[in-house]
């Protein structure tokens, strides 16, 4: 099967300043590795108990001490702040929440270029809440699964011109690479 993937979408990445991207690829990192191991009971927020437990499980502690340095943990306070002002950036009205038309100024902002039916899929798969808006974890969430699925598509689009052929095995493990 082929899929095509739109001419005009730029590399996410290449088009933002080289900060926002180094603090994207590293959050996404942080939470791709760290958010499922660390949210035991999978409810997408990480109780007292489930961050304690993470620290002292030497997830975060890059030495191997049995406990997380300043260092460490001024590093991990960094990524989840980055990310809180770049979700505030974007949540232009304040509520807490990115509405379709925020996270079309998002995305478009890390260089995405997507039709407005697309976003709809986007809010209808990460909007937990039913409410036509995504939280903060959710829009990290979409980011990291946006960023991830393009990684994927450009391994294959080795000519870059926006269309890939892959067989249906191919597809099916790109995908279950993400998810």
């Amino acid at each position: 099967s082929t899929i095509h993937h739109p001419h005009n979408v730029a590399p996410v990445g290449f088009q933002l300043g080289c900060i926002v991207c180094l603090i994207q690829s590293a959050c996404l990192y942080l939470i791709v590795c760290f958010l499922p191991r660390v949210d035991k009971d999978r409810s997408c927020v990480i109780s007292d108990t489930e961050l304690q437990q993470a620290l002292s499980n030497a997830m975060f502690d890059r030495e191997n001490k049995g406990g997380v340095n300043f260092n460490e943990f001024a590093g991990v306070w960094k990524y989840i702040t980055d990310w809180q002002n770049i979700f505030r950036t974007y949540d232009r009205d304040n509520s807490g929440f990115i509405d379709k038309n925020e996270l079309k100024q998002a995305l478009t902002g890390f260089g995405y270029r997507l039709s407005d039916q697309f976003y709809n899929t986007l809010i209808e798969k990460f909007d937990r809440q039913r409410k036509g808006q995504v939280a903060f974890d959710d829009f990290i969430q979409c980011c990291i699964v946006l960023q991830r699925l393009t990684d994927v598509f450009r391994r294959y689009d080795t000519d870059q011109d926006g269309w890939i052929q892959v067989s249906y095995e191919q597809y099916l493990s790109m995908v279950f690479n993400v998810v």
